[in-house]
């Protein structure tokens, strides 16, 4: 299936949300993350739309996929549609960050997902050193990429 990549869209907001809720339940199905989605929607609109180049991956006009990266290089969120994990919609999403932010890209990730790590690693990226996500308290890995 083809996967087209584009710029974020205000009209993209409800479904890109229901995106990531979806998946981040998915992969940590022992969260309550329905708790979170006031919280996910007030950062979203304050933090993420406002600060971050945000690229979205459409397939069948559907969106499969979403990168954010700030001015700094720092991405926030690599979210890919379960049904698509191990298809080339993360790579893709991941050179378009990378042509976002050329001079190089860090992101924090949880230390518990060995999947995203060995994805990011396969990237080119390396682990820099561990930390703990101020919101979740929960560990992770800081990893950061360089041309």
């Amino acid at each position: 299936m083809s996967t087209t990549l584009r710029p974020y869209r205000e009209a993209d907001e409800d479904r890109l949300i229901a995106l990531w809720h979806r998946t981040w339940q998915h992969a940590y199905p022992s969260i309550d993350f329905d708790a979170r989605l006031t919280a996910w929607r007030t950062r979203w609109r304050q933090e993420l739309v406002p600060l971050a180049n945000i690229i979205v991956a459409e397939q069948d006009g559907d969106p499969v996929g979403f990168v954010t990266v700030d001015a700094t290089g720092y991405l926030d969120q690599l979210v890919v549609a379960p049904e698509t994990w191990g298809s080339d919609v993360a790579r893709e999403l991941m050179q378009a960050a990378k042509e976002l932010s050329p001079h190089g890209i860090k992101l924090l990730v949880n230390a518990d997902n060995a999947r995203a790590i060995r994805f990011y690693e396969r990237q080119g990226f390396r682990h820099t050193h561990d930390d703990v996500n101020p919101v979740s308290r929960r560990p992770v890995k800081a990893m950061a990429w360089a041309p």
